[in-house]
């Protein structure tokens, strides 16, 4: 099991944890491949205490993935830079989380159609009019490579949280950064 070492900063509210993950856009997927380590930023969604991704169905972390599926996945937020009277105590607040565990490959239709319908949502909400369906996701086929879409499902083994939170009379102007 991993233990955040700066335990100060430990965070172990799950709610806090889960509004995070769902309402955050962006995490990096860490990945072991045969020679190094290879870590992707990607666009996923937190459904049903899972993160979901997806891709083209083809390329090198798809190619990892099939190989290694033991990943790591941070999602973190800089809320800006703390300032303290003594320039070695300024700091940086923020959250983060890691979420540990195995990627499997959705080949559930209907699974696959409800994780990227909520991709939908989140990233476009009220754009599209008709929900997705698990025929369409089986159907569907990229234009750049003729590969269905992926879709990954990342069920957390263990998910670690930090955070340093700090009044905002306290933290530098952002514009000025």
């Amino acid at each position: 099991m991993n233990q955040v070492s700066y335990t100060t900063r430990n965070c172990t509210d799950q709610q806090k944890i889960k509004t995070f993950l769902g309402r955050e856009r962006t995490g990096v997927l860490g990945l072991v491949s045969d020679t190094l380590p290879y870590a992707v930023p990607l666009d996923y969604v937190w459904h049903n205490d899972s993160i979901y991704f997806h891709g083209m169905g083809s390329g090198k972390k798809e190619k990892i993935l099939s190989q290694h599926p033991f990943v790591c996945f941070t999602v973190y937020k800089e809320l800006g830079t703390v300032t303290d009277p003594v320039p070695c105590h300024a700091d940086t607040a923020y959250m983060s989380v890691m979420i540990f565990g195995r990627a499997e490959k959705v080949t559930d239709p209907d699974e696959a159609a409800a994780a990227l319908q909520k991709v939908l949502e989140k990233f476009m909400p009220n754009y599209y009019t008709q929900s997705l369906t698990g025929t369409l996701i089986e159907k569907y086929r990229s234009s750049m490579d003729g590969n269905a879409v992926s879709v990954y499902r990342l069920t957390p083994q263990e998910i670690t949280a930090k955070e340093n939170s700090a009044d905002l009379d306290k933290l530098f102007p952002m514009e000025t950064q």
